[in-house]
């Protein structure tokens, strides 16, 4: 059967006639689709390689920036001064380190002296405080690169009356600037604890107007590398109004090293991460783990002793406590307006000082420690030996 031929208008074509064309525009469109997702490709890889350099860039930038800042870090500068180690992070622990001969070497060392020492009489103290770089031996057979007053971390006892003008001389034998700031002066910190250059002396004078034991330390930036290296010590100001009599007075000064080294062969020095960590190696009575085992304080059955303690830190805490009694009296962070009575163990802060005394009636070996015994782990202990005893502490 014949279909009739359909109505065209002028220039339409059949439909067999139109789709020869269709198909070249759309093979044409493929084509161009394909140009494009190329050339956006291409474009996509030059962005990502443009961003990286970016990056890279910006990263150079800032690692310089970075250099800068850390050279224009006085902290960082003390890298290289004596002393100091160089280290951007912390060693590991040396913790415990010793030498064969040890126990030898601690019973030979001559311990420092804990006796507090006599006042000075008439109305003047004076005390003269000379800075030295030395080496010396925080443990049996571990030695440190210290930075002192007097040759010797601790720093002398002084012992002053209240109401005493005490006049302070520092002279610097150092390799660097240093100062002395005295907890126990009401003072213009501006002008009395001012950097003493090497070589050079200063003298200043303040009035001993509270009683109590105070920390005295190095005040020169970083603070906390000069008392971690060895400049501190304890003042004793006598209260004009006596306080009950004690048979025997001790002078305590806690205090934490922190080693680049063991110390076993080359002297160690400061390990400045391990200070900010507030992560020792050793903590000390007065600059040397265990010395009063080794060499214990004495006292007699009956008798009032009498422990003036200062926390140096620089960081930790002490927290007193004489094993097997009580603290008879107590007079708190230097306070010495009011006492607790009968009391187990007191905090003294760092930086600052508490008043102690205990009785003991038996005859014994008695430690001291800071009760955080992770302290005592670290050499901060010593024992107080009562009577005629002999022998060692079994734990």
């Amino acid at each position: 059967m014949a279909y009739p031929e359909t109505h065209r208008y002028p220039g339409q074509l059949h439909r067999s006639e139109a789709e020869p064309e269709s198909g070249a525009l759309a093979k044409v469109a493929v084509l161009l689709l394909g140009l494009l997702v190329g050339v956006l490709a291409v474009a996509a890889v030059l962005l990502w390689a443009s961003a990286r350099d970016a990056r890279s860039d910006a990263r150079a930038a800032a690692g310089k920036a970075a250099g800068a800042t850390a050279i224009a870090n006085p902290h960082d500068a003390m890298a290289g001064m004596p002393g100091m180690a160089a280290t951007s992070s912390a060693t590991a622990s040396f913790a415990g380190a010793a030498p064969a001969n040890a126990k030898a070497l601690a019973a030979a060392h001559k311990p420092f002296p804990a006796a507090l020492p006599a006042a000075p009489t008439g109305p003047v103290a004076k005390v003269h405080l000379g800075v030295k770089d030395v080496v010396q031996q925080i443990a049996p057979g571990i030695k440190y690169r210290a930075w002192t007053f007097a040759g010797g971390a601790p720093g002398p006892v002084i012992h002053v009356r209240q109401g005493q003008l005490v006049k302070v001389t520092v002279t610097n034998d150092g390799t660097m600037a240093h100062s002395v700031d005295f907890h126990a002066a009401r003072i213009a910190p501006n002008m009395a604890f001012r950097d003493v250059a090497p070589g050079e002396s200063f003298t200043f004078s303040f009035r001993a107007t509270d009683p109590g034991v105070f920390m005295y330390h190095c005040g020169t930036k970083p603070v906390l590398a000069h008392i971690a290296n060895g400049m501190y010590g304890a003042i004793v100001v006598t209260p004009t109004r006596p306080l009950p009599k004690a048979d025997r007075e001790y002078v305590l000064v806690s205090s934490e090293w922190y080693l680049n080294s063991p110390g076993l062969g080359q002297p160690a020095s400061l390990d400045m991460a391990k200070a900010h960590a507030m992560t020792p190696d050793w903590v000390t009575w007065n600059g040397y783990a265990g010395q009063y085992v080794a060499h214990p304080l004495q006292a007699n059955p009956g008798e009032t002793i009498r422990f003036w303690v200062v926390a140096a830190g620089p960081s930790l805490d002490t927290e007193f406590h004489v094993v097997g009694t009580l603290l008879n009296r107590a007079w708190a962070n230097g306070d010495m307006t009011h006492l607790q009575r009968d009391v187990q163990t007191v905090a003294v802060p760092a930086g600052g000082g508490g008043v102690f005394d205990v009785k003991i009636d038996r005859p014994g070996l008695y430690p001291f420690v800071s009760h955080s015994f992770a302290s005592v782990d670290l050499g901060q202990v010593g024992v107080l030996r009562v009577g005629d005893v002999h022998g060692t502490m079994s734990h």
